[in-house]
């Protein structure tokens, strides 16, 4: 088993050396009594990509309840938390982090899919997840040529797409009027963060 110190430097050393401060420190100390409690019950990383899956098509099935916040919150609880069990199980794999990237581009379309069920137009929607897409793509063609910097933090990361998600969930089943604005507003930001890492990308390969 881990130790806490041996947990965190193993998540820095495979996040570019990233410092463990302030939400960081927070978050990993969440995902190491997580690790314990996974270990225990026998939960496997490649488990909890999948459970992440399936909670985002509950999430799309279930657009016009009250479930689909939950089944949103609990997909990307395990989204964020398969990684560091991996590394509390020293299970760490090229399967595992191949499939973990596969999992999120299926489980994005399916929170966006939630969007179109609730009235977004699918062109807006489609958008949306080509961009967020494309952002990844980029980011993981530029590992594959090694470049190692951590690169930039855009405005509009996963967790942010999903809090974005979140807040267009709740407005609609408030009956609360701006879900298309928000929509669109959000759409911007996207499209900022992508352009972003495209130039971050030609000052490492120009």
């Amino acid at each position: 088993m881990l130790s806490k110190e041996e947990f965190t430097a193993t998540w820095s050393s495979l996040h570019s050396d990233a410092p463990v401060t302030g939400a960081v420190a927070w978050w990993l100390n969440i995902s190491y009594r997580f690790g314990l409690v996974a270990t225990l019950l026998r939960i496997t990383p490649n488990l909890l990509t999948l459970l992440g899956l399936a909670s985002a098509a509950a999430t799309a099935l279930t657009a016009t309840s009250w479930w689909a916040i939950v089944f949103l919150v609990l997909s990307l609880f395990c989204d964020g938390i398969d990684g560091s069990v991996a590394i509390f199980q020293q299970r760490q794999s090229a399967w595992g982090a191949t499939l973990d990237s596969v999992v999120d581009r299926i489980s994005e379309a399916l929170w966006l899919y939630a969007l179109y069920v609730i009235g977004v137009p699918a062109w807006l929607v489609i958008t949306l997840w080509s961009i967020a897409s494309f952002q990844e793509y980029a980011r993981a063609k530029l590992v594959s040529l090694d470049v190692k910097d951590i690169g930039v933090v855009t405005p509009a990361e996963r967790p942010v797409r999903a809090s974005f998600l979140f807040i267009v969930l709740i407005m609609w089943h408030l009956n609360l009027p701006g879900v298309f604005a928000l929509s669109v507003a959000f759409l911007v930001l996207q499209t900022s963060g992508f352009l972003m890492v495209l130039r971050y990308a030609r000052s490492q390969l120009h």
